[in-house]
């Protein structure tokens, strides 16, 4: 019983620092937002 219990709070530390990790993340890290064209083939835009 002791190494279940050990093992547990093994995976519950490693999920609490990956779940810590991709928070701070998500927050502090933000991308910068910008304008991305892509020419699309075959495709025809008409213009009146």
């Amino acid at each position: 019983m002791p190494s279940l219990f050990r093992f547990l709070v093994t995976i519950g530390v490693i999920g609490a620092i990956a779940t810590g990790g991709l928070y701070i993340l998500s927050t502090k890290f933000e991308p910068e937002p910008r304008a991305v064209t892509k020419v699309l083939p075959g495709v025809k835009i008409r213009k009146e």
